[in-house]
């Protein structure tokens, strides 16, 4: 692909990415807790500000437990029962992904970008060490940048931004690649190239082969 003769850089997204996510089931856990409306209150495309914030670092986890308490009508729920419904979404990832990161990152820079919370990145970085004795993805990326950290996120340009100044990254030479349509056009607005993840995670050797990245 013509696309790629030019791309030095790639910035990954994570969650569909390299890593399985599936909101229905945080959706379901959600239900269960006694949260109603739930297309509203979470969803892919969108969701109640509660969850913009907690991505940002605006609220603490404390206060985002609050926040589903009162949207579920029950000041009784427990922070377990809480973090183990929000952490129902994260499905995990495996060893060829992490594999195929090492890979690109021989031929390309390579950073990781993530709208990610406390309770969710607790989670991951406890299950890569418990599952593939990985202490955090420093030696995959030359960079891992996650929302909490950065108080911004996707799809807002001025997160993209921050990673093309911090890392001198030309944007004509630099790929986004992202399953979100919405963080794709944030993206395109900074004048990255993208590339919309259209494959599940455990297929994603097979989609960076098919797109020439490798």
């Amino acid at each position: 692909m013509n696309l790629m003769q030019n791309i030095k850089n790639i910035i990954f997204d994570y969650g569909n990415v390299i890593f399985d996510i599936d909101f229905k089931v945080a959706q379901a856990s959600f239900q269960k807790l006694g949260v109603n409306d739930i297309e509203n209150f979470f969803a892919h495309k969108a969701h109640n500000q509660l969850f913009d914030d907690f991505e940002t670092g605006a609220i603490s986890p404390s206060e985002f437990r609050a926040g589903i308490r009162n949207a579920a009508g029950n000041s009784e729920l427990t922070d377990q029962q809480i973090d183990e419904a929000w952490n129902s979404l994260l499905i995990g990832t495996i060893q060829e992904n992490h594999n195929l990161l090492l890979e690109v990152k021989e031929k390309y820079r390579t950073f990781l970008l993530s709208n990610n919370n406390e309770i969710h990145y607790d989670w991951i970085i406890n299950y890569l060490k418990t599952t593939f004795e990985i202490n955090n993805y420093d030696a995959y990326f030359e960079k891992a940048y996650f929302s909490q950290h950065m108080k911004l996120r996707k799809p807002n340009t001025n997160i993209f931004e921050q990673v093309l100044k911090e890392n001198n990254l030309d944007p004509a030479e630099t790929l986004f690649i992202d399953d979100s349509p919405q963080h794709i056009e944030g993206a395109k607005k900074v004048g990255l190239n993208t590339l919309l993840m259209t494959e599940k995670p455990s297929q994603l050797g097979a989609f960076l082969k098919a797109n020439g990245i490798l």
